[in-house]
């Protein structure tokens, strides 16, 4: 048994202290100090949160990487890198590119999904993919010449592999391909790149939609006379995704959303292959885009993803909220895990749950980050 002492432990619901936290690949419990017997593995915490590990359920890229280039080396250094920022699990996300772009991706994450509950890295827990089922009017920074027309098949193929599915419902007939989805796999059906109205969005989720991809963004704004896409997101009881780096989403905003949605509230990065990188150009999906400073943009002015990083998201959320810091990091984990069926082994501190863990300051900066109850990370 290992044992983490001198720490906040951060539980789901209270924030925990004069504890220690006993695991080893699973976690034990939180105990009393005087417990831990001589000579165990202990860390000394020194006064940090502890907390469950994040969970990031949409990421395109990382250090010049990117999820749909289905290159099995550039998966392992987005997975390296991102666990430096608490990550301990993570869906890489795929764009709207060729089916057989597609393809090559989810079979070369499929193919690392073993070697990931080892390597120095987060957890690939599945795939999210983006499109290619979306509206072109809402396209953002996705291909318009790689969109289709909704078809199930495709995706049932990887049924086992795709946790989140982003599709523009307006664009399903009868909603046929996403009800098919819902009642064939466990996949995610995700809402977005979508110009429905509010009233095909909230027939949509009783239809099988359950989540809403970067609630605002790409989608049907919230107007007092047409309710749109975030209407139906803020009415309906879905899961949505929030990227909070205070460009995509004003801050002042973030307290509404967190009171609105509770629980189903999912941080995301939405992360492009500039993260971790300089301010230059950049590509995405086959388009050029430029980063300066925490803004993405294509040529023409598209917001294109981002380059959040999960603590950031976190840190973000906690300094501009009277939100306690057990919910904001719920929103990183534990409401992630929820949303995407993972959350019987991962997401909150509980006794018989993946020792998946972060320890980081009073400033949301990683010291170290423990996935399956092994140091992954050290700062």
């Amino acid at each position: 048994m290992k044992y983490i002492k001198n720490a906040k432990i951060i539980l789901k619901d209270r924030i925990v202290e004069g504890m220690a936290l006993a695991y080893d690949e699973k976690i034990s419990g939180v105990v009393c100090p005087c417990a831990i017997p001589e000579g165990a593995e202990v860390i000394d915490a020194e006064g940090a949160y502890v907390a469950p590990g994040f969970i990031d359920i949409h990421i395109h890229g990382y250090l010049g990487e990117d999820a749909s280039d289905g290159k099995a080396e550039g998966i392992r250094i987005m997975a390296e890198g991102v666990v430096k920022n608490g990550v301990t699990g993570w869906l890489p996300t795929t764009m709207t590119v060729s089916v057989a772009e597609l393809t090559k991706a989810f079979d070369t994450i499929a193919s690392l999904k073993e070697e990931s509950k080892s390597w120095n890295g987060a957890t690939i827990l599945g795939v999210n993919a983006e499109g290619p089922y979306i509206n072109s009017k809402k396209k953002g920074a996705q291909a318009e010449e790689h969109i289709l027309v909704p078809d199930a098949e495709f995706f049932k193929k990887y049924g086992d592999l795709i946790k989140i599915a982003t599709m523009a419902p307006e664009q399903d007939e009868d909603f046929a391909a996403i009800r098919e989805l819902k009642a064939a796999t466990d996949i995610l059906i995700s809402m977005g790149h979508t110009n429905a109205t509010f009233e095909q969005a909230v027939a949509a989720t009783a239809n099988g939609v359950g989540h809403i991809t970067h609630l605002f963004n790409a989608q049907t704004p919230l107007t007092h006379r047409a309710p749109g896409v975030v209407g139906a997101a803020l009415t309906t009881d879905v899961s949505v995704e929030l990227i909070c780096d205070t460009f995509h989403i004003h801050k002042g905003l973030f307290s509404l959303i967190a009171k609105v949605k509770g629980d189903k509230l999912c941080l995301i990065t939405d992360c492009t292959r500039a993260g971790g990188m300089p301010d230059g150009e950049y590509e995405l999906g086959g388009q050029k885009f430029y980063l300066k400073g925490i803004e993405c943009l294509l040529e023409d002015g598209t917001i294109a993803g981002s380059v959040l990083r999960m603590n950031e998201a976190v840190r973000n959320v906690y300094g501009n909220t009277d939100l306690p810091l057990y919910e904001v990091v719920n929103a990183a984990s534990l409401n992630p895990a929820t949303a995407i069926g993972v959350s019987a082994n991962k997401g909150s501190i509980e006794s018989g749950k993946d020792a998946d863990l972060v320890i980081f300051d009073e400033n949301i900066n990683i010291k170290k980050t423990i996935i399956g109850g092994t140091v992954r990370y050290e700062a």
